[in-house]
């Protein structure tokens, strides 16, 4: 063959091959640029890298952690196809490329197009950030402290971890800058549920509610669309201190509705009216003289409140505590919590009250006292207490006995029972008087000696020239002391035949005179004497005019009788 037939074999051979080279090479040179989201194809794992083929001569790696970073779970497979990436050229003139960015671009392509819609995008809350949360909605997004919920969190740390959807309020791509809220979808539910339960509710209903707020005055319930108030006092039949006794925020209870303003929205709410009123048994249950426990449930200054059954809770007053303690305070004697028996001592159902007493199941010492100690029987006992009116005495346990400070003495004027006797001093007493029903034991010292007056009446007959020393000068009289503790008064009429204004400027105290006696009485602890009178006697020879004897008047005794006396002559001029 010759040279000529041989070229143009040759060249139709070579023209087919350039033609599958280009052909070949087209599919090797695809025009890529930087910036570019290509799809890829896994040809080959190797270690932490996956091998990507995106149509050039060279394959490209990309760490294995940038694909489980979208899917922790999913195993990577020859052939399986991703959106990738093209970062830039590296200084071969390959591609460098990344699986993020290439889910980043289209994360932000949706976030642009869910704000434009006004959609939603899921998100997984990953960490606590300055002013709110750290939330992977396929990049991070802000997700502000006042955006995560209806009301405030409480524990934000259990908040991570969960996966929510979230509305988007606003992104700058530029600085990968996304904010993001949870609390705008919540109050878009919660408005079709208001709406929904504004035609449903109705007063009597029994709904279920988790508590949201708690407060000094009650509870505050979310109905699934509205809130409730249950107030204090319809928490319970019986004394509730604070709901949070009773109650948590975040606890469900059922509750019915009481009231329902339908044009306000507000609801009110009650727990214990899920129950019957506890008191419409009261009085059957718990008769006069019944004995039952109960469990102390308040303490007062006055006595302390004990729970009988849920509901029905009873005083036991201070008084009603002990028959022989009588503490300061009822705390000295039971504690908040203590299980105490009692016995009901009377029900008022109208008002829901009821007397409950803890002495009455003990034996009462007061029953024994008039037999162990009659009256006019003498004791003996240790000053327990010292007052302005008189001292107690310490009987025995639970009972104490009062000499009053005028049964101390026949004849001194005590002003205070401290100027003779001091706390814990022995004293000797007589039984006066026993009141079993107020509890008192009166006692007197006094009435251990005869009383010196009733001798007097023997002894100051009238008519009896008596002497003494003056005690005292008044514009009204002189008193005259006859002995110890008997005094006697001669009136300004009884001084003299002339009228005397005054007898000040007359006598002086410490002065001896003689008088006699012209009335005397021995319950009114009175002796009236006169100058005047032993002068017409001893001109009479010893005889008693005879005007002093059918016509004998008691005259004023004491300070306090002549200020009287005076008092009534002034008024009478």
């Amino acid at each position: 063959m010759t040279q000529n037939a041989i070229q143009p074999a040759q060249a139709a051979e070579e023209g087919s091959f350039a033609k599958l080279f280009e052909q070949e090479d087209s599919s090797y040179n695809k025009v890529i640029s930087v910036g570019d989201v290509v799809l890829g194809t896994v040809v080959d794992l190797a270690g932490e890298d996956v091998i990507i083929d995106v149509g050039e001569k060279s394959e490209c790696r990309i760490p294995i952690s940038e694909f489980r970073h979208e899917d922790p779970e999913r195993e990577i497979a020859i052939g399986d196809e991703f959106e990738v990436f093209a970062e830039k050229r590296d200084e071969n003139g390959g591609l460098v490329l990344s699986r993020e960015k290439a889910i980043a671009i289209k994360v932000w392509e949706q976030i642009a197009r869910i704000q434009e819609e006004d959609g939603t995008i899921e998100g997984r809350i990953e960490s606590r950030v300055k002013g709110g949360m750290s939330v992977d909605i396929g990049v991070p997004a802000f997700l502000p402290y006042s955006q995560i919920d209806l009301r405030p969190v409480k524990d934000m740390d259990a908040l991570i971890g969960q996966t929510y959807q979230f509305k988007i309020l606003k992104f700058n791509r530029k600085r990968n800058n996304v904010v993001i809220s949870r609390r705008v979808i919540l109050e878009e539910e919660r408005a079709a549920l208001r709406e929904q339960m504004r035609n449903t509710l109705q007063e009597g209903q029994i709904i279920r509610g988790a508590i949201t707020n708690i407060t000094d005055y009650g509870l505050f319930i979310d109905l699934g669309g509205m809130d409730g108030l249950c107030h204090i006092t319809d928490l319970s039949w019986g004394r509730v201190s604070h709901p949070s006794k009773l109650y948590n925020v975040g606890e469900e209870l059922e509750v019915k509705i009481l009231k329902y303003d339908k044009d306000a929205n507000r609801i009110s709410l009650g727990v214990k009216q899920l129950k019957a009123d506890p008191w419409e048994k009261v009085p059957e249950l718990y008769a006069p003289g019944a004995r039952m426990p109960g469990k102390v449930v308040s303490i007062t200054d006055y006595g302390v409140f004990v729970e009988l059954e849920e509901g029905v809770e009873g005083l036991v007053h201070i008084s009603e505590m002990s028959w022989s303690k009588k503490p300061k305070h009822p705390s000295k004697m039971v504690g908040v919590g203590d299980t105490i028996d009692v016995q009901v001592l009377k029900v008022e159902a109208d008002t829901k009250r009821i007397s409950l007493g803890m002495k009455q199941l003990l034996p009462n010492p007061w029953d024994v006292v008039e037999e162990n100690y009659p009256v006019g029987a003498i004791i003996e006992g240790k000053i327990k207490n010292i007052t302005d009116f008189g001292i107690f005495i310490g009987i025995e346990e639970g009972i104490d006995g009062l000499i009053h400070v005028s049964d101390l003495s026949w004849t001194e004027r005590i002003k205070h029972p401290s100027e003779k006797y001091a706390k814990g001093d022995t004293i000797r007493a007589v039984v006066l008087k026993i009141d079993k029903e107020n509890e008192r034991f009166s006692l007197g010292v006094k009435q251990l000696e005869p009383d010196p007056w009733q001798a007097a009446v023997t002894k100051y007959p009238i008519g009896t020239t008596v002497e003494g020393a003056i005690t005292n000068v008044t514009d009204f009289g002189i008193f005259v002391q006859l002995e110890e503790g008997i005094e006697g008064l001669v009136h300004v009429s009884e001084i003299s035949k002339d009228k005397v204004k005054t007898p000040v400027d007359m006598f002086k105290v410490g002065d001896r005179l003689q008088a006699m006696v012209i009335n005397v009485s021995a319950n009114d602890r009175k002796i009236g004497l006169s100058i005047k009178a032993l002068q017409e006697k001893e001109e009479n020879n010893g005889v008693v005019p005879e005007e002093y004897m059918p016509k004998a008047q008691e005259g004023p005794s004491t300070l306090g009788d002549l200020l009287k006396a005076a008092a009534e002559e002034n008024a009478q001029k």
